[in-house]
């Protein structure tokens, strides 16, 4: 069953913030050490009061990555794509195209310093945005992620959180399986799960673009984080 949580309730809008800004650049597939590099230019960059918070959608290239928590023996095919080591919590996640990677960067400072909270935000934020599509996102205890249940007990994973601060400014976020090759998914054990499978929005017979996918978190972000945003460029 899911769990109730008060941070499922939208946040009041909090207009005496400067809007977040919001850039989909989702046309081409990122270097994954190329996406590290510039979120971390932009963190410094937010801690020093010089730029505007951010979240960033993009697709990146078939890759693994590997949180702090990564086990070895979870890597089952370590030559089938590129391997990143990482330091944002976790173990192995897989990203490729067809899946929106949207790399967010707050000050958890202006936010009450709450880290758990801001975890939980992160799970209602994609709750929210699947369900605009009418899918039913959940939380599981010791699951990190959002999860579908599929009935007769079998439960997939639509998408995955991994976060990171640095002097209370968060960055790398979440993961959204639009349409992703699910068979790529097949050369770890994703976030150390290995009793349970992942699922896509289109697998789930829903013909959604990324564009459609953006816009939805989009919505939702603003939902429940209270916060407007503007569109911005890199």
């Amino acid at each position: 069953m899911p769990i109730a949580s008060e941070t499922d309730v939208p946040a009041p809008a909090n207009r005496s913030m400067p809007p977040v800004e919001w850039v989909a650049a989702l046309d081409a597939l990122l270097d994954y050490d190329e996406a590290v590099a510039a979120m971390e230019t932009r963190v410094a960059l937010i801690r020093a009061g010089r730029a505007a918070e951010r979240v960033w959608l993009v697709q990146h290239p078939p890759l693994y990555t590997a949180g702090s928590s990564a086990r070895g023996e979870d890597l089952l095919d370590p030559s089938r794509f590129p391997v990143y080591p990482t330091g944002r919590g976790g173990q192995y996640t897989y990203h490729g195209p067809g899946q929106i990677v949207a790399y967010v960067m707050l000050d958890l400072a202006a936010r009450g310093r709450d880290v758990r909270r801001y975890v939980r935000d992160l799970e209602s934020w994609l709750i929210a945005a699947l369900r605009r599509f009418a899918v039913q996102g959940e939380r599981r205890d010791g699951r990190v992620g959002i999860w579908v249940d599929r009935g007769t007990g079998r439960e997939d994973k639509i998408a995955a959180i991994g976060v990171r601060l640095r002097r209370w400014i968060s960055y790398h976020g979440i993961a959204l399986n639009v349409e992703p090759d699910l068979t790529h998914f097949e050369g770890i054990v994703p976030c150390g799960i290995a009793e349970h499978g992942v699922t896509s929005l289109v697998e789930l017979g829903l013909p959604v673009t990324m564009d459609e996918g953006a816009d939805a978190l989009r919505i939702a972000f603003e939902e429940v984080f209270g916060r407007d945003t503007v569109d911005a460029g890199l």
